[in-house]
This record gives structure tokens, C-alpha cells and sequence, in this order.
């Protein structure tokens, strides 16, 4: 009978090529996160499944994303599901708050606290200043102490997991100086803007080498620096700053002159390409980035599983050519029933931003749609069908798109495939030979896709010996201890041991090896066995989702970093008093956020690091043509309303105002 267990930790090993599990891992060694977006619950463990290090998953309220919101009930169990793998969950809590809404977001916090959420990304220092100067730790809770604020003066019971503070790149992350101040307000990662050049992380790394660097690698890029930018609040009182953007910048606009001359008509001027750093990674890594983030809140759960499967297999390469210095920042393997492609998902075009610095094909002016991949040329046309010159095999209800005479992106369904002829479900008017033509929908992908097309593993070494009053099983480097009787086997027992000990279906687990000593030839009844494992396996979830929280909580570090200073007193996007008293104790006087408080006319709408003189060819400084124009500039949209380009040649940056 088995009538009692304990537990201990003890050291794993790795054995052969595959990784094995240890409790105990290299300290030294630097961790790369592949960071994942999340619609909801079923996307979140997906992007787990599928090999990512860390989800990002919006809240029911106040994220970046209004449509993506999910209840804690569901968060917590994405949390539960990730910490089994060692991964981490993060919440976005990153939109502007307003003084009526804060007891609400309290009281949310203390559901993700519940939850074990593992961080929040913040934009409003209402909540930087909740955290670092009125949270104080006693015996693992927080303890709220405001008497202006009678709501914060809960409990957080927080269990093994403490809330570390990320700044979302809403914040305006740019510079080291921005970096360091918000260090110094008690945030553990920072999360840069998508604009900064490699060099610039690196130099970011080198000034501030205790953050953490969170970069973009992958999705859709905004045409603004987050944060700043207000041309949908304004033209359609819909704030990105309160998660409700309304995409101003897929829009069509003409570009005019200050004499009235049309230089662009009714094109995407400020639509840009989607990001692909995939093939960035390593010198990412070098710069100091430790998180690499996917965009993608919004994205289905076919596009959380092919991207993420495809950069966790690039992060792995990059593991494997530099074992000594890198390590996933969770464990696991996955194995795919399909073979990830970034060039199946939807995008827009890919570019690497400015990664390399400046570069003129950086936008879409044609259209914000997703083109997909180039499959061939349209070679002739016949009846109902055409041919394709290409190497790209077609499957019955693929999507495909081209652009036509009118730099219009038209999209069709094919109905029946027969090698490289294919018969749409209705011909497009506009189709000719020599178009080249996309496909945005691939129709085998989804259907592989749309079925579990993961599954995600973590290898653990077993061990079986015995102790003076029975038997102990190491597992993953968790050792459990059974007493039991010494009985000899009238027979080979080995065989059956093995198969009972590596029945691992159902946990994150699989056996990689089990070791016993050459001449252990005890009877252990199968139930014994049976109970060893299972008692292992719970003491060894046990350890990883202890493992997962790492993180301290968050701390104010001294220096003598100045607080950020903009000229236009609304880009501190202060909107309650919380967030206004944070500023004040720092010395800096702030306005109204945008959202509170109507500019007057010509107001700042967007700071943009893409410019049209240059991706034009008129940027003088930088090798273009003298521009044929007299400036200023004007963006004017189809019902005529103008906003004037400013272009900020010091700082390399175009402005937008409205007229």
C-alpha cells in the first residue's frame, strides 16, 4: 500500500539533443521571449500550444483594443493553461482612464491579481502612481493606502504571483532618457517604439542595461508614434488612445500643394506595409532585446498559430546556433501537423520598418488590404477559365487578388481547379494576361488550421530508485518519495515499469528517458506505480507554475532621470487627477488630454517617422530630387477636409495637423 508521500526538488539533466527538463537552469544565460497576441481565450492557448513564451490578452476593459476584451474568468485560465509550460501571461490595461472609471479599473485589478496575470501594460500614470506610491507588501498582498481615494484601500491577495509593470509602447518609447525615467518609475520592461532603428535598441541597451527591451517583430504598423496620435479622436470622436481607433491612416487622401496642384490622387499616402523582422531576430538579440512581440490582438486564431509556429521555429534556430548564450524563456517543443509560412497570412506587404534606418518602400499606397503572397502571372485567358505561369499549386476555394488598372485591389474565389487552369466562381471583368496575381486566402493552410494543428511537449527524464524504506521518482528534476516494501520480482519487471511510468497523455509531459539501476529487479504493483507518476507530475506542474513567477514586484529605483517634456501640453495624455498629481510631483506642468479638451484649430494630430518627401524621392538631404511643389503640404480626404504636413527635418519626422 501506498501510505504516504513527500516531496523534494532535485537537479534534472539534459540528455541527447532534445531538451530536457531541470528545475535548475543556467542563470546566466539570457532568455528570449516570443510574445503572442490573444482575441481571447482560445487564441491565447493556441499561441501557447503553438511555441509562444508569452501571451498578451486584453481585459473586458481599458486595452488598447476595444473589440478584444475578455472576462478574468477566462484570463485566468489562459493563466493556469500558460504556467504550466513556464510561459507568462500578460494583460493590457494601456488605454487613457478617466476620473469616473477608476474605482472600476481597481476593481479590475484585483481580478488579475486573482487571476495570477503576471503583468500589466500600462499607459496612463494614473495607475504608475496607484502602484508605486500607495502599494505597500505585507505577507504577499498589497495594501492600498489613499484617503482621497477610499477604494484603494482593498487587499490584493496575490497568491505566488506578483503584477511586474510593462509601459506599452503607448507611452512614446523612443529614447534612453524615456527608458531610464520609466525605469526609474518602478517599470520592469519597457516596450519600444516600432520605429527605432536596431542601432538605436542597442544604444537603449547599452545606456540602460537593467530593462528589459520589448520590440515589435511582426504585424501591422501604426503610421503615428503610439500615443500621440489623435486624427481619429478627432475627425470621428473615436480615441486610439481609449482603444477605439478608427484607422484614419488606411484611409484615401490626396496629396495638394500650397498653389492648389494635385502631386497624388486618391491613394493610401499613410498605410503602411506590415513588419516582418523574421529575418532580424539575431541581431535583435544582440541589441538587447529580450521580448519579441507579435501584433495582433485583433487577428484570428489561424493567424496566431502560423505566425507564432513560424517564429518560434526562428527563435529556436537561434537558440541552437548559440546554445551558451541563449534560452527560450519557457519550455516545451511543439510539433505541427503544417508547415508555417509568413507568406500564407494576411499582410499588407511586408517590410522591415526602419530596422536598418531609413527606407523608401515602407508604405502601401495602393491599398491597406491584405495582398497575401505572389503566386504568378495571369498567362491567358479562356472562357470561364485562365491559365497561371508559376510554380504555385491551387486548391478549390483559394482566394486570390491583383491589383487593377485603377490601383484597385479586386479579390475573387476559384471555384475548380485543373493543374495551373483555373475557373473562378464569377471572372473578374478587369482580369488580363500579364497581371500578377496574390493569394490572400489559402484554403489548404485554413482547413489544416481550422483542426488542433499543434501539440506542445515538454521532455522530462525519469528516475527510479530505491530508497531504504521504498521507492523514490524523480521526474523533470521533482522528486517524490513512496514507502513501500522490498520485494523481489520473480521476473523482468523493467518492461512493465517503463510502459506504466510514460503514460504522460494529458499532461504537458512526455518521457525522454527512464533510468534504473542495472540491477533493481523489485515487484512494484502497476496502481503503486501509477500513483508515483501521477503524484509526480501534480508535485512537478506544481514547481513550473511556481517557476513562472520569476518577477519581483515593482520598485521605484533612485536617479536623476527628467520626466518627458512635450511642448504640446496634450501628448501626456493626462485624463484623470491621479495621472496629473504624478506629473506635479515630478515638477511638469500637463493639459487636458486631447480627449478632454478640444485643441484649438491646427492642431498636432499625428508624429509620424514616415515621411512623403522621402518616400516620394524629394527629401534633398537625403539624396532626392528638389520637390517641383511649394509647400505646405495637405492631405485632403474624399469629403475635403485638409491637414497640413509639417516636416521636421531636425528630428527626421513629419507632422500632421489639422488645417
Amino acid at each position: 500500500m501506498c501510505d504516504s508521500f513527500s516531496e523534494k526538488t532535485a537537479e534534472g539533466n539534459n540528455q541527447g539533443d532534445a531538451y530536457v527538463l531541470s528545475i535548475e537552469r543556467e542563470q546566466d544565460m539570457r532568455k528570449l521571449e516570443l510574445l503572442a497576441p490573444a482575441k481571447d481565450l482560445a487564441c491565447g492557448m493556441a499561441a501557447i500550444d503553438h511555441g509562444a513564451d508569452a501571451v498578451y490578452i486584453g481585459a473586458q476593459r481599458f486595452g488598447a483594443r476595444a473589440a478584444a476584451g475578455n472576462s478574468t474568468a477566462d484570463i485566468a485560465r489562459l493563466c493556469d493553461y500558460a504556467h504550466q509550460f513556464g510561459a507568462r501571461v500578460y494583460v493590457t490595461v494601456n488605454t487613457i482612464i478617466y476620473d469616473d472609471e477608476l474605482a472600476d479599473t481597481q476593481r479590475l485589478l484585483e481580478e488579475l491579481a486573482e487571476a495570477q496575470a503576471d503583468a500589466i501594460l500600462v499607459q496612463d500614470m494614473g495607475l504608475v502612481s496607484i502602484y508605486n506610491s500607495q502599494f505597500s507588501i505585507h505577507n504577499s498582498q498589497f495594501s492600498i493606502h489613499n484617503s482621497q481615494f477610499p477604494i484603494l484601500n482593498s487587499q490584493f491577495s496575490i497568491h505566488n504571483s506578483q503584477f511586474t509593470l510593462h509601459a506599452s509602447t503607448q507611452t512614446d518609447n523612443r529614447t534612453a532618457d524615456k527608458v531610464r525615467w520609466l525605469w526609474q518609475q518602478g517599470f520592469s520592461r519597457v516596450v519600444l517604439a516600432r520605429e527605432l532603428s536596431i542601432d538605436e535598441i542597442a544604444e537603449i541597451h547599452r545606456q540602460v542595461p537593467d530593462v528589459e527591451l520589448e520590440v515589435f517583430v511582426h504585424g501591422a504598423l501604426c503610421v503615428s508614434y503610439s500615443g500621440l496620435c489623435y486624427a481619429s479622436q478627432q475627425c470621428f470622436g473615436r480615441s486610439a488612445n481609449r482603444g477605439a481607433c478608427a484607422q484614419f491612416c488606411r484611409m484615401k487622401f490626396d496629396l495638394i500643394d500650397a498653389d492648389g496642384q494635385v502631386i497624388e490622387h486618391s491613394r493610401h499616402l499613410l498605410s503602411l506595409k506590415d513588419l516582418n523582422q523574421s529575418g532580424n531576430l539575431e541581431r535583435l538579440a544582440e541589441a538587447g532585446a529580450t521580448s519579441f512581440k507579435i501584433e495582433g490582438r485583433l487577428k484570428d486564431i489561424g493567424y496566431v498559430k502560423n505566425v507564432t509556429a513560424a517564429y518560434s521555429e526562428l527563435l529556436n534556430q537561434l537558440v541552437a546556433r548559440h546554445p551558451d548564450r541563449y534560452e527560450r524563456a519557457s519550455l516545451g517543443h511543439c510539433r505541427y501537423t503544417f508547415h508555417p509560412d509568413l507568406r500564407k497570412t494576411f499582410n499588407r506587404g511586408y517590410t522591415t520598418y526602419f530596422a536598418n534606418g531609413r527606407q523608401a518602400d515602407i508604405a502601401s499606397f495602393d491599398t491597406p488590404k491584405a495582398m497575401g503572397e505572389f503566386v504568378g502571372t495571369v498567362k491567358e485567358l479562356r472562357g470561364p477559365s485562365f491559365n497561371v505561369a508559376g510554380t504555385a499549386s491551387f486548391a478549390n476555394g483559394d482566394g486570390l487578388c491583383f491589383l487593377n488598372a485603377d490601383r484597385e485591389l479586386e479579390g475573387f474565389r476559384v471555384n475548380r481547379v485543373e493543374g495551373n487552369r483555373l475557373f473562378p466562381q464569377k471572372m473578374p471583368h478587369n482580369l488580363h494576361p500579364g497581371l500578377r496575381l496574390y493569394r490572400n486566402n489559402d484554403q489548404q493552410l485554413e482547413r489544416l488550421l481550422a483542426k488542433p494543428s499543434a501539440e506542445r511537449k515538454i521532455p522530462v527524464a525519469m528516475s527510479l530508485r530505491a530508497t531504504d524504506d521504498g521507492f523514490a521518482l524523480t521526474m523533470g528534476g521533482v522528486t517524490v518519495t513512496m514507502p513501500a516494501e522490498h520485494r523481489q520480482a520473480e521476473k523482468p519487471q523493467r518492461e512493465n515499469i517503463v510502459r506504466q511510468l510514460t503514460k504522460l497523455g494529458g499532461t504537458p509531459f512526455e518521457c525522454a528517458t527512464v533510468d534504473m539501476a542495472a540491477d533493481f529487479d523489485y515487484f512494484i504493483p502497476s496502481s503503486h506505480l501509477s500513483e508515483l507518476r501521477r503524484r509526480a507530475t501534480e508535485a512537478l506542474l506544481k514547481s513550473l507554475c511556481h517557476r513562472a513567477d520569476t518577477s519581483s514586484a515593482p520598485q521605484q529605483h533612485d536617479g536623476d532621470a527628467a520626466p518627458p517634456l512635450y511642448r504640446v501640453p496634450y501628448l501626456y495624455n493626462v485624463s484623470n487627477h491621479l495621472a496629473r498629481q504624478f506629473y506635479e510631483r515630478q515638477g511638469v506642468e500637463v493639459g487636458d488630454a486631447f480627449e478632454l479638451r478640444q485643441p484649438a484649430d491646427d492642431a498636432l494630430l499625428m508624429q509620424c517617422r514616415h515621411c512623403l518627401r522621402y518616400s516620394l524621392g524629394y527629401c534633398v538631404r537625403r539624396g532626392g530630387q528638389r520637390p517641383p511643389w511649394r509647400e505646405p503640404l495637405s492631405l485632403v480626404l474624399g469629403d475635403g477636409r485638409r491637414f497640413r504636413l509639417a516636416f521636421d527635418c531636425k528630428n527626421c519626422q513629419m507632422n500632421i495637423f489639422e488645417s
